[in-house]
């Protein structure tokens, strides 16, 4: 979802199982993204799964990273059944045969989604959104566009910031006056480019990168910043959970879609697309998209949630339709090279 986990080749692993570990290792295993994020998707999805399904069902967590995928498939019989992946991850891996095709008449009528959430090899899981958020009780009246986020003059303080191109580039564009339907069109030139990394360097002297998306709060909550970029979901659950007064900017937000797949070869395939489908239904994505704001691509589950539990959902029109949607195929095609280009500019 909101973090990139992208194109390393390794990464540490690790699990959390809410049926005992007795359970036969190829019992049904969905991988997510751990943290108060999959605690949500437990609660609203596995666990309800696994009660219809009358089986154990297994989860485990990750960072990310098609070569983990890679290495999972090519003994032909992973240990993973079911992954949530990143939307810059979707079409190498179908490309490269890492994803079980999706039988769409099992899973809905695909006129009841979003169009992104309906592909060949993954289903829409959630909506997800990248803006940025402050304190209100410090900052009253604060900012309310990427400009406004580069305005220290008007808006003095520390700027939280993602260390990496992807997150980072866009909102400089933004802040520099390039409308939000021509960001990737502009940061597809070499002088596009240039020029993002050049309104950073405005920003510079103010920038506290972070790496790990906890940060985000840990900055805000320490005062180290006086704003920082951060995910929607994150935002909305801290001030639920411990009542704090983050205001978060949909304005320009960039929103994005992480899917679920099954992985070539499971041995659970069967159960897997089931899983698929319960979790596209729009029954259980109100009652997910309710408890952790996150945003859902069934549209008709957006008719079941209250309206005042739409405040942070990037799926909610009021938000969506001010939010610049990730060009996934963008950054698929270009992470590697952009974000060797970021990594000289910072280091300079």
């Amino acid at each position: 979802m909101g973090i990139l986990r992208k194109f390393a080749l390794c990464v540490a692993i690790t699990g959390s199982i809410f049926v005992s570990q007795s359970a036969s290792a190829r019992d049904l295993t969905i991988v997510s993204w751990g943290g108060n994020f999959q605690d949500a998707q437990r609660e609203k999805f596995f666990k309800p799964f696994g009660a219809e399904l009358g089986k154990p069902v297994l989860e485990q967590s990750w960072e990310g990273g098609l070569g983990v995928l890679q290495a999972k498939t090519r003994g032909g019989d992973p240990n993973w059944d079911i992954v949530q992946i990143e939307p810059i991850d979707l079409v190498p891996g179908c490309s490269d045969g890492l994803f079980e095709k999706v039988d769409w008449s099992k899973i809905g009528n695909t006129n009841d989604f979003i169009p992104q959430a309906v592909t060949e090899c993954g289903v829409g899981a959630i909506i997800w959104s990248v803006g940025f958020a402050y304190d209100t009780k410090k900052m009253p009246d604060g900012p309310q566009n990427w400009a406004d986020f580069w305005d220290v003059a008007k808006f003095p303080g520390k700027r939280g910031m993602r260390r990496g191109p992807m997150y980072t580039l866009e909102p400089a564009l933004l802040a520099d006056g390039v409308a939000k339907e021509d960001v990737y069109k502009v940061l597809s030139t070499p002088e596009g480019v240039a020029r993002a990394l050049k309104k950073l360097d405005e920003l510079r002297p103010y920038i506290v990168w972070w790496d790990v998306s906890a940060s985000q709060l840990q900055l805000l909550a320490s005062g180290q910043v006086a704003m920082t970029v951060a995910y929607s979901g994150r935002i909305a659950n801290i001030n639920k959970s411990e009542g704090t007064s983050y205001k978060y900017i949909f304005n320009q937000s960039l929103y994005g879609m992480d899917y679920w797949v099954v992985l070539k070869g499971s041995k659970n395939k069967a159960d897997a697309m089931k899983y698929l489908s319960f979790v596209s239904r729009p029954d259980i994505q109100a009652q997910y998209a309710e408890y952790s704001t996150q945003g859902i691509p069934n549209k008709k589950a957006s008719e079941l949630i209250p309206k005042e539990a739409t405040t942070y959902m990037p799926s909610s029109p009021q938000n969506f339709d001010v939010s610049v949607p990730l060009d996934a195929n963008f950054w698929a095609d270009n992470i590697a090279p952009l974000t060797q280009r970021f990594n000289a500019w910072l280091t300079r």
